[in-house]
C-alpha cells in the first residue's frame, strides 16, 4: 500500500470536500490539473464527482462522464496519464465491486447469456457501426504496417489472416464470430474460399445477407458451441473476449473438433497482461456485458493438449489509431447519427473509444494473433508479417 492509498482512505472519510482535496492531489501528482488548460486536464462541472470517483472507482469515473459531470479537452490523453500514474489502483473499493468479482466466479453468464452481448451492443444500430468503421466494418483492430488509412490498415489485417493459414482458392473456412462479415466476404472475393460464419447478432446476418451477393459465404444466427461440420481452417476474429475463462477449454474443443488435421485455426484476440476473471466495472456494465480478456496463460491452458501453437503476434499498438479513428468518424457522423441516439449515449460511446485507446497506448491491453494447427500436423510453418 502507498501513502497516497492511505491519505485517500483517510480523507474519504472525512467527508465529500475532502475528497476533492485527495482527487485533486492525486491528479496533480500526475500532472493533471482541475481546471487547467492542457488537453488532458480536467473540467469538472459537479462537485459530486469526487465523492462519486472515491465510493464507486472505475465505474464512478466513466458514468459522472456519461452524466456531464466532467469533461477533458482530450479523454484520451488525461485517461492515459491516470493509467501512467496507477491512479486507478489508488480509488476505493467499494462492495458493489467486490460482488462484480464474486459473481464472476460463482456464475458463467458467457454460456447462459450467450446472446446477450449481440443485442445490448451489435444490435444496437447498423446505421452507428456504418458510419463508425471501415468500409467492410472491420470492427477489430486494423494492421497499420505500411497503411495510411483506417480502410487500408483494415484491408492489410485481413489479408495477414489469409496469409496467415495459408488460404487456397476453393478452401472452407468457419469464422466464429462473424460480426458483419468483413473476413468471410474479403477471404471469398480476394482468395475465393467458401466461408461459414456465427454469430449472436441478428443484426449482424441481416447485414451479410443483404450485401453478399454471388460469394459463397453463409452467416448463422448461432453459439459457437452448435456449429457442426469440418472445415480446412477456422478463425475467431475479436470474439474470444466474449467466451468467459470458464469457457475457454470448451471452446478450444469445439475449434479441435471442427478443424481438419492439417488445416490452421488463428484466434484474433485482445490480450491481458494479468490473468483475471471479470471485466473493468464500467466497460461491463455499459459496452461489453460478461466480457473477460484472455491472459496468456489461460490460453495457454485452454490449448494445453489440443494445439500446437505456431506463430504467436502482439500488434497491440495498432488498437491506438484504430480506435482513435473509429472516434473521429463517430464524432464527425454525430449529427447524422444523433436522432436515433442521445446526449448520454454519446458521452458513453465516446469515452469507451477514447478510454479504449489510452488502454493499448499504455501497453494494459494487447492484441495478439495467435496461429494453431493440430498436434501431430507434419510440415513446418512460416510465420508471415
Amino acid at each position: 500500500m502507498t501513502k497516497m492509498f492511505y491519505e485517500s482512505l483517510f480523507w474519504y472519510n472525512k467527508g465529500m470536500k475532502n475528497a476533492e482535496i485527495v482527487l485533486r492531489n492525486a491528479f496533480e501528482k500526475s500532472g493533471i490539473v482541475v481546471g487547467g488548460k492542457e488537453p488532458w486536464d480536467i473540467q469538472v462541472h459537479d462537485a459530486r464527482f469526487y465523492d462519486r470517483v472515491l465510493s464507486g472507482g472505475t465505474l464512478g469515473f466513466g458514468e459522472s462522464y456519461m452524466d456531464g459531470w466532467w469533461d477533458a479537452g482530450a479523454v484520451d490523453q488525461l485517461i492515459y496519464k491516470i493509467l501512467q500514474n496507477d491512479l486507478q489502483n489508488h480509488i476505493k473499493i467499494n462492495a458493489k465491486l467486490v460482488w462484480s468479482f464474486v459473481q464472476a466466479k460463482l456464475t458463467n453468464y458467457q454460456k447462459t447469456r450467450a446472446f446477450e452481448v449481440g443485442e445490448r451492443h451489435y444490435d444496437i444500430g447498423n446505421d452507428l457501426y456504418e458510419k463508425m468503421l471501415d468500409k467492410r466494418l472491420a470492427y477489430s483492430c486494423g494492421y497499420w504496417k505500411g497503411a495510411k488509412t483506417l480502410d487500408e490498415a483494415q484491408e492489410a489485417k485481413l489479408d495477414l489472416i489469409c496469409r496467415k493459414i495459408g488460404l487456397k482458392p476453393g478452401d472452407s473456412v468457419a469464422d466464429i464470430g462473424s460480426g458483419w462479415g468483413s473476413f468471410l466476404l474479403f477471404a471469398a472475393e480476394k482468395y475465393g474460399a467458401h466461408g461459414t460464419g456465427v454469430t449472436v447478432s441478428k443484426e449482424q446476418v441481416a447485414y451479410v445477407d443483404a450485401h453478399k451477393g454471388a460469394l459463397p459465404v453463409e452467416t448463422r444466427l448461432q453459439d459457437y458451441r452448435m456449429l457442426e461440420g469440418t472445415f480446412d481452417h477456422v478463425v475467431s476474429v475479436g470474439m474470444f473476449e466474449h467466451v468467459g475463462y470458464k469457457n475457454h477449454r470448451e471452446y478450444m474443443q469445439k475449434v479441435h473438433s471442427i478443424l481438419k488435421d492439417d488445416g490452421y485455426f488463428l484466434l484474433h484476440t485482445i490480450g491481458g497482461n494479468i490473468t483475471r476473471l471479470d471485466n473493468e466495472p464500467w466497460t461491463a456494465k455499459y459496452i461489453f456485458p460478461h466480457g473477460t480478456v484472455p491472459s496468456i496463460k489461460q490460453i495457454g491452458d485452454a490449448a494445453d493438449n489440443l494445439f500446437s501453437m505456431e506463430d504467436w503476434h502482439n500488434f497491440g499498438p495498432d488498437y491506438d489509431p484504430t480506435l482513435m479513428a473509429w472516434a473521429a468518424n463517430f464524432d464527425a457522423h454525430w449529427s447524422e447519427l444523433k436522432g436515433s441516439y442521445d446526449d448520454r449515449f454519446y458521452r458513453m460511446w465516446k469515452y469507451y473509444l477514447l478510454s479504449c485507446a489510452a488502454s493499448f497506448r499504455m501497453r494494459h491491453l494487447q492484441l495478439w494473433q495467435v496461429v494453431f494447427s493440430k498436434i501431430g500436423k507434419k510440415g513446418k510453418y512460416l510465420s508471415v508479417r
